[in-house]
């Protein structure tokens, strides 16, 4: 008897240190999680100081996403033997300068995609992979420093396909205007006097017109956590027919040393796309810019990312 209520204080005992024990290890947990909180705070600190000290700065983003698949005789859908997949690919490199008096940002956006889907038992099926995405955008930002947070400035941006009917159409934007900078992670161009060409063998559907340029442009780390967002919009003065805006987002967020994932959407609005879609395509040889139906265009990219800075 003795030796039982022996072994039970023994277990209260233990119990009552391990309770104790994990008590205190989350305590310190709980210390060491607020000293890491703080250290992250001072070093995004200094990385704003970082992001705002004159001087070139060159950085390089990627996405990856992408999927393969292969059935046999799996019955219970349409195509029980096929083999699948998809391919995307991100690249987003960028070369900025900043000076005392004088800035210059360069930046560039590719966005390729490719789909499959061979259907075994049709041996005449397209068994190859076949472009989807297909996005490559170009611009460079030169600006005289006014102030501190204004800016005269003037503007190139180039943006067309590049698996696909490349500079068919092709956009050309040139202008002059203003840069303002009200924060370090913000840089918004407005451009009143901007020449919009566009080259393309459908002469008789697209038009190159003067307009205003506008483009806004954000880019902010948070510790692994990372987000850009930019808006580019031209409003012909010859014509809304004329006019087009597209707005893409990114985001990424770091799992492992360089490595973590992305999400990528872009929408678009362009009625001169829009016709020539429906001409050339749809084969609807009567269409007009009112008759159309101008659909908001997007896509969207999932998967891996890469940090090459």
């Amino acid at each position: 008897m003795k030796k039982i209520l022996l072994l039970l204080l023994l277990c209260l005992g233990w119990s009552s240190i391990s309770a104790q024990t994990i008590d205190e290890l989350k305590e310190l947990k709980a210390t060491k999680q607020d000293s890491i909180d703080a250290i992250q705070g001072r070093v995004d600190a200094l990385q704003t100081q970082i992001d705002a000290f004159p001087g070139w700065k060159f950085g390089v983003r990627g996405t990856i996403g992408g999927s393969l698949s292969g059935f046999d005789n799996w019955y219970s859908q349409g195509t029980p033997n096929n083999s699948a997949g998809t391919i995307g690919i991100t690249i987003n490199p960028s070369a900025n300068f900043d000076g005392d008096k004088t800035f210059w940002y360069n930046r560039a956006q590719i966005n390729l995609g490719w789909v499959k889907f061979d259907d075994k038992d049709d041996p005449l099926d397209d068994d190859s992979f076949r472009e989807t995405t297909d996005v490559f955008n170009i611009v460079s930002l030169f600006g005289y420093k006014l102030s501190e947070k204004l800016a005269a400035s003037a503007m190139a941006e180039y943006r067309t396909t590049l698996l696909n009917n490349f500079n068919d159409p092709g956009y050309l934007d040139l202008g002059v205007g203003i840069t303002w900078k009200p924060i370090n992670h913000l840089v918004v161009v407005v451009h009143p006097v901007n020449y919009n060409f566009v080259f393309s063998k459908s002469d008789d559907i697209f038009e190159s017109s003067m307009g205003a340029k506008i483009v806004a442009d954000y880019t902010r780390k948070f510790g692994g956590l990372g987000l850009s967002s930019n808006l580019s919009m031209f409003q012909s003065y010859k014509s809304s027919n004329l006019s087009n805006w597209t707005w893409t987002n990114s985001f990424s967020y770091k799992l492992w040393k360089k490595i973590g994932v992305g999400f990528e959407f872009s929408l678009r609005d362009n009625k001169q796309e829009a016709l020539n879609y429906a001409v050339n395509t749809l084969e609807d040889t009567d269409a007009t810019f009112g008759s159309i139906n101008n659909e908001l265009q997007t896509y969207w990219l999932f998967g891996l990312t890469y940090d090459f800075n």
